[in-house]
């Protein structure tokens, strides 16, 4: 049920149990498959809608290095329930308060709180693993705990249409009610073993920015883990946000299917999360993540082409890549983050040009859509996806081998003194997480 194939003492199972269900109701955001044409009800235009996406993307990425600096100079603990707390004020403001004012103070809400707990999640569970010993458990706990995060949405975001035909609020008092529970599951995560899993707290804020950059120029190999992540995340954040209801909506379907298509969605999202290690182990992790980003953009621009029962197909198809991609590239930057003292800020440095990029992404969406062309912008998405992934594939293999070439033995004569290269394998232990991430990718291409 944990997602553990070997046994784990009682202590692990509960705090990991205790994640699954702080991560079920925290994502269990039931007014996603009808925000849009919700909003529209209460007489936002195009541009006022996706002005305020746009707008929730640039306050996340505001947000993102302060909250993450928050979360590794006191408790990832204290910011998840933070996080959670915020979500349930944020989710009652368009109860009292429905129009453009009330959904753009709703979508700030929505960003400080994500932003509170999108570095500090994944920084909890990896530490926490890690202190107790179960460590080479992080991938499965980490796609498990995704697939069951969407369990809920499989079961309510079908009939969410009706709800809100019964009750035009209706989703987001129960999205206020998730978050409370959330926070109840928050408040009772244990402390990791040993305190911190690091030589030491950052002095200051201002230190931990600084050692947070110096931890990154430091490493090429984890920049390039970051770029390959924004193009895996800005493509899922665009279609499953932003572009789903216009797609539907273009393919002529009914409101009404809206909640039910995107449960389908749902369900190969958690297959492929609930098993991410099969595919890693076949291509390796780096592999697995620009395959199938590539997978993720073909299938947004065949969409042009094919009709309403197609398009859910490539939909699904999607969403199996979705579930896949997202513990594995977890876990590829966690393993590569050369020092924990900065580990959710760095997390959350990514997810900065995460949002960047979909603000940039969000607006350019809603000039297409009020041209009406929105063919134009899924072909153009899936074009400039992979000739991006194509040029990162060659930095790729151009670090790896400048790293390779790094690590190779000096050939000495016989009785000859002087230093030696370490051979590939061979590493101090600061760099064995960079390392590790590299053999990977050489695991990926052999």
């Amino acid at each position: 049920m944990l997602g553990l194939r070997l046994p784990a003492p009682p202590a692990v199972q509960r705090a990991v149990r205790l994640t699954y269900g702080f991560q079920f109701f925290f994502g269990l955001l039931l007014w996603v498959p009808i925000f849009y044409s919700y909003q529209k009800l209460i007489g936002l235009s195009d541009g006022e809608i996706f002005g305020i996406q746009s707008i929730y993307y640039i306050v996340f990425c505001l947000l993102e290095i302060p909250t993450g600096m928050i979360a590794d100079r006191f408790d990832y603990r204290t910011s998840l329930t933070a996080g959670a707390g915020v979500l349930v004020a944020a989710n009652l403001v368009p109860v009292f308060l429905g129009s453009y004012t009330g959904f753009l103070v709703h979508f700030v809400l929505i960003a400080l709180a994500r932003s509170l707990v999108s570095g500090a999640q994944s920084a909890y569970l990896y530490e926490y693993l890690h202190a107790s010993g179960a460590g080479e458990h992080y991938l499965r706990v980490e796609g498990v705990g995704r697939a069951y995060s969407l369990v809920g949405k499989i079961l309510f975001w079908p009939v969410i249409g009706l709800l809100m035909s019964w009750s035009l609020p209706s989703p987001y008092w129960l999205t206020a009610i998730n978050a409370a529970i959330a926070l109840v599951f928050a408040a009772k995560l244990p402390p990791i073993p040993g305190g911190r899993r690091v030589t030491g707290k950052t002095a200051s804020l201002l230190a931990g920015v600084g050692g947070a950059l110096s931890a990154l120029r430091s490493s090429r190999w984890l920049m390039l883990l970051m770029v390959q992540g924004v193009a895996m995340f800005t493509l899922v954040r665009i279609c499953q946000v932003n572009l789903f209801q216009p797609i539907l909506a273009s393919k002529s379907l009914s409101v009404n299917w809206y909640g039910a298509v995107l449960a389908a969605m749902t369900v190969f999202e958690a297959l492929g999360a609930a098993r991410p290690h099969r595919l890693r182990r076949a291509i390796g992790p780096v592999g697995s993540v620009f395959t199938l980003t590539i997978v993720m953009a073909l299938c947004l621009g065949v969409i042009v082409f094919v009709g309403s029962f197609p398009a859910v197909v490539l939909l699904c198809v999607f969403a199996v890549a979705t579930g896949i991609a997202f513990p594995v590239q977890k876990q590829l930057l966690n393993d590569s983050i050369p020092d924990s003292r900065y580990r959710a800020t760095l997390l959350s440095m990514e997810s900065i040009v995460d949002r960047a990029v979909c603000a940039l992404v969000a607006v350019a969406l809603g000039a297409y859509l009020a041209a009406g062309q929105l063919n134009e912008f899924l072909v153009l998405t899936a074009v400039v996806t992979c000739v991006a992934m194509g040029l990162l594939a060659v930095l790729l293999l151009a670090v790896r081998k400048h790293r390779s070439d790094r690590r190779v033995p000096i050939a000495r004569r016989p009785g000859q003194a002087g230093p030696s290269i370490p051979a590939t394998g061979q590493s101090t232990p600061a760099a064995g997480p960079e390392l590790r991430a590299r053999s990977q990718m050489g695991e990926a291409r052999s």
